[in-house]
């Protein structure tokens, strides 16, 4: 359901930059995307607006975008949308948004990354980078990057609904890759920089490999292995032992049975979207379905090696 009962459109935008920031209101404005929490529009050729519209949670999330994003982004090595200006909420629009930067190229969802190494290599880059210890002040994860033993609950529901509609083949494989994760030991390191949400429609190509992640609504700080799951989500069949051969430090064995786990929910969360996408559903998004079966097909074979 949408939360923001106000019609998202290209007079709403200029409106508020009218409003706010009169000296970007003459540039050209047209939508990007509609994503899960926020809608895209871009802004010139180097600038996009970002509006929440879908959850009520999205104004948090980009509140915390705009403290935290411009402190992470210049140590990072791909380009991300950092925040410009914040929107304060107003008659015309009761919510915040943000003007940040435009990030170009082609989520992954609908151009995947080809090019085996060089995404591996791109990708364990960008971690290894943003993987800093946090502060102590900074956030934490919602619902997300605590013990794994604590979502079997949400892993029972998951795997038994797609189970019944007939999207997982082998649902036994897939709990054995999720019991051998939750069992595996806890992170007992420094809390870490997280970008929190990793899914292919977050992270950008270009000619084969990635050139940009977005979408840093969920940033928080903890166990690195909930961002290294993303291995298995975004390349290619092959290159997840070249990521982690790339990624520093090296991670141990107990973190990559972790990132294993959260690789198993972050799929099977994918496939259920992708469902309801092929039937019509809200909220639904076709494109997430190849990833995500492509995800479980890689992680039931490594388990079962």
């Amino acid at each position: 359901m949408t939360a923001t009962e106000t019609d998202i459109t290209e007079d709403l935008i200029r409106d508020l930059l009218c409003d706010q920031y009169p000296d970007l209101a003459d540039r050209p404005v047209t939508l990007g995307a509609r994503g899960w929490d926020n809608q895209v529009w871009r802004l010139g050729d180097d600038l996009a607006v970002r509006v929440p519209w879908a959850t009520g949670s999205a104004d948090a999330l980009l509140r915390k975008e705009h403290a935290w994003l411009p402190v992470l982004a210049p140590h990072l090595p791909l380009p991300v949308p950092v925040p410009q200006r914040l929107g304060e909420p107003s008659e015309r629009f009761p919510r915040p948004w943000l003007v940040t930067t435009w990030v170009p190229g082609e989520p992954a969802d609908h151009a995947p990354a080809t090019r085996a190494a060089e995404a591996a290599v791109t990708l364990a880059a960008f971690l290894t980078a943003l993987h800093r210890p946090a502060p102590d002040e900074a956030p934490t994860g919602r619902d997300r990057g605590g013990s794994l033993a604590a979502t079997a609950e949400h892993l029972d529901r998951g795997l038994v609904s797609a189970t019944e509609r007939g999207l997982i083949r082998d649902p036994d494989a897939v709990r054995e890759v999720w019991e051998d994760a939750a069992s595996a030991p806890e992170w007992s390191g420094p809390r870490l920089w997280l970008h929190g949400d990793l899914h292919p429609a977050n992270v950008l190509t270009k000619d084969g490999t990635f050139c940009g992640v977005i979408d840093f609504g969920d940033l928080f700080a903890g166990d690195p292995a909930f961002d290294l799951a993303a291995a298995w989500i975004l390349l290619p069949d092959g290159a997840a032992d070249l990521f982690h051969a790339a990624y520093r430090p090296s991670p141990d064995a107990a973190t990559l049975r972790r990132a294993r786990g959260w690789a198993v929910l972050r799929a099977l969360a994918c496939v259920h979207i992708a469902d309801a996408g092929v039937h019509g559903r809200p909220g639904g998004k076709p494109t997430w379905g190849p990833p995500a079966h492509a995800a479980l097909r890689r992680l039931t074979a490594a388990v079962r090696r």
